[in-house]
């Protein structure tokens, strides 16, 4: 599962069972797991991924045009042909001008024109273009910056904004007073997927700035460019200048570096360099009386390096920034080089997908909740949100057991865990209201000025939330979205209606396997409120310490032990998994196992588990949670990973298991083998 950091990502959900959206589902098997996939030439005490999946690995392939398949990639396709065919149909009774399904139409039947884009050329970029060359001073480039401030929309992945607007915006409550919203300012800058691609001596990475300055020059070169090569080096150069002054990602996930309140006069002096009236005027936030800081240190670097830096290297870097940002829905020229840097070299994914795919994506993406109505009504009906709902009420009340028994924790402390888990707010399915699409303009036969209003619609929106109460029911994820996420400032879940399917879910299963898989889903989010960021905010969603010395003291030792634990995972040669960057993750997949087996054993009412297939109740649940980690990924999909992602790799997330000690009995494992922890080394945070 994904999660949230700091209100937050990481960064999982379709349908319930209703009748018509399992119609036409085979029959599922009755144990709800994979037994052909299992390789029983692997010990499970020596590479419990391996048993599990062992199998499976050996003949899985992955699609040409992705960078990985697995468990979660069959769930997405399920909603991705859902999604398609209701996308596809929105027009098919031709709905009145300016209704959401005459907008979904239209949006995508102007992605799907490639001889509109190809008449098109470089025309629909020009409003974007324009005032970058009429760039003549400083001053016109902090307006220029400004115009182009964006909403990031990704709670999983907030900390971890990558936008090449030099600046991001985030918008929700606020640290220290959960009431209003706040504007959360960010870095950004690159292109690439973070500052590591610029800084790492890794020989890959170098690699890859080779190829990426050859990219930068071939675009440039096909947007008609002189001296392309030279230009290249030049926005390397200066994106290596921005990488240096960003922060690294574990500073950024550090909650109590993010509290810093600016007032708009603090700007000047905390980070000269930009004209920070002109551009807070053009980013419309000039009203604003503070904003909060997110990366302080990177926002003063990256302010200085506008002062520092040549005013015509500037105008180049947002020329190419601008080009890139649009490149896919530009001539094929272009968009064949965009994909071949960034799905061939960065993922290593072979081919393109099909047009259609991604039209459908780009669609969910902008029209999100217009699609999601039409989603819900077709495929999750009230009936499968009061089972979802059971099924989440009874992880919290095993996560309330949990806590009664948990020896080292004090009763002052539990007093305040169990009263924000009391106050958790759980909503499933899809949001109570839905987005208003009336403002947003669509066009038939332009797709980028579409993705660019749909952009600028966002912002607005976001914007708009500044001055008002919070709103702790806000949704941030769409309900055909395969996710699902915890935000700790309004202690709340969000559990998007897709993800609920098998082989994650399935109501006519067996219970092991859904609470070893969806079950450990749901506890994993439910303890994103209590992991090492989560713990930091108190049942209102204040950033607050709620802790004992002793309670905290021992969390964070726990906290501790685990990422070293985690530490020790080799991902490719010479590159192991940091435990510090995915321990927020780590403490939620421990926690969300345990109280998943908790609920599991509730659910017998006290009596035995069946035997099924030779398996136990306990080998079912446990075979179900590593199957649900089955992945198969690309080499340079996994670096982009380790250099961006706050999730350690699928089949070491599997290995969990190696902390519970009812794992040790269920198959059973002992000293000596490679996963064998002794007792006081097994990992117990809740």
């Amino acid at each position: 599962m994904q999660r949230t950091r700091w209100m937050l990502t990481a960064a999982i959900a379709v349908a319930l069972c209703g009748s018509t959206a399992w119609a036409a589902a085979p029959a599922p098997k009755a144990i709800g797991v994979d037994l052909a996939g299992v390789d029983h030439a692997v010990q499970p005490g020596d590479d419990f991924y391996g048993y599990a999946n062992g199998a499976w690995m050996k003949t899985a392939t992955i699609p040409a045009d992705r960078s990985s398949t697995g468990t979660f990639f069959k769930v997405f396709e399920q909603a991705e042909q859902r999604t398609a065919e209701l996308i596809g149909h929105a027009g098919a009774h031709h709905p009145a001008a300016g209704s959401n399904e005459r907008k979904i139409a239209d949006f995508y039947a102007a992605w799907m024109d490639k001889a509109a884009i190809e008449k098109h050329g470089l025309a629909p970029l020009q409003p974007e273009l324009k005032p970058i060359d009429a760039i003549a001073s400083k001053n016109d480039l902090a307006r220029v910056l400004g115009s182009r401030l964006r909403a990031d929309v990704d709670p999983i992945n907030a900390t971890n904004f990558h936008t090449e607007h030099l600046f991001g915006l985030f918008v929700t409550q606020g640290l220290t007073d959960p009431s209003q919203h706040v504007a959360y300012l960010l870095q950004g800058g690159l292109a690439m997927p973070s500052r590591d691609y610029y800084l790492s001596q890794d020989p890959a990475m170098v690699a890859v700035r080779g190829k990426y300055q050859h990219y930068v020059a071939a675009l440039l070169k096909q947007a008609g460019a002189t001296d392309a090569d030279a230009k290249a080096k030049t926005i390397l150069a200066l994106e290596t200048k921005i990488a240096q002054a960003q922060e690294s990602l574990l500073d950024s996930q550090d909650i109590h570096k993010a509290d810093n309140l600016w007032r708009m006069s603090d700007f000047a002096s905390k980070a000269p360099g930009l004209d920070w009236n002109a551009y807070f005027k053009a980013a419309g936030l000039d009203g604003q009386q503070q904003i909060d800081v997110w990366q302080p240190a990177a926002i003063s670097g990256l302010s200085a390096l506008v002062a520092s830096e040549p005013l015509a290297d500037w105008k180049l870097l947002l020329r190419f920034h601008t080009l890139d940002h649009s490149a896919s829905l530009l001539p094929k020229a272009f968009a064949d080089l965009h994909f071949d840097f960034y799905g061939r070299t960065l993922q290593g994914t072979p081919e393109q997908q099909p047009r259609w795919k991604r039209a459908v994506s780009a669609t969910n993406g902008d029209l999100g909740d217009a699609v999601g109505q039409l989603y819900v009504q077709r495929y999750f009906p009230a009936s499968s949100k009061r089972e979802v709902q059971q099924l989440v009420s009874n992880l919290i009340v095993a996560f309330h057991q949990r806590l009664d028994t948990l020896s080292w924790m004090t009763p002052a402390t539990r007093q305040k865990a169990q009263a924000k888990l009391d106050t958790l707010r759980v909503s499933v399915g899809y949001p109570e209201t839905w987005r208003d699409y009336a403002s947003l303009k669509i066009s038939a036969d332009n797709p980028l000025a579409n993705v660019l209003a749909a952009e600028k619609f966002e912002y607005q929106h976001q914007r708009a939330k500044l001055g008002q109460p919070a709103d702790r029911g806000e949704w941030w994820m769409t309900p055909q979205t395969v996710n699902a996420v915890n935000l700790p400032l309004q202690n709340a879940l969000n559990f998007p209606a897709a993800i609920l399917q098998p082989p994650l879910f399935n109501p006519k299963a067996d219970a092991a396997a859904n609470y070893g898989a969806i079950g450990a889903i749901i506890g994993h989010e439910i303890s994103h409120s209590f992991d090492n960021t989560g713990a930091e905010f108190d049942a209102q969603g204040k950033l607050e310490n709620w802790w004992t010395p002793a309670d905290l003291a021992h969390f964070k030792a726990a906290g501790q032990q685990l990422a070293k634990q985690f530490d020790q995972y080799e991902v490719l040669p010479g590159l192991h998994v940091s435990g510090e960057q995915t321990l927020g993750e780590d403490i939620a997949d421990v926690s969300g196992l345990t109280i998943a087996y908790i609920a599991y054993h509730n659910s017998l009412g006290g009596k035995p588990a069946p035997v099924i297939d030779g398996l136990t109740g306990d080998q079912r649940f446990f075979l179900a949670f590593g199957q649900a980690w089955r992945s198969k990924m690309r080499e340079a999909a996994k670096r982009q990973r380790l250099a961006t992602d706050v999730h350690a790799p699928a089949n070491f997330r599997a290995q969990t298991v190696r902390n519970l000690d009812a794992w040790y009995d269920a198959y059973p494992v002992k000293p000596g083998q490679k996963l064998y922890l002794a007792p006081k080394d097994r990992v117990k945070i809740w």
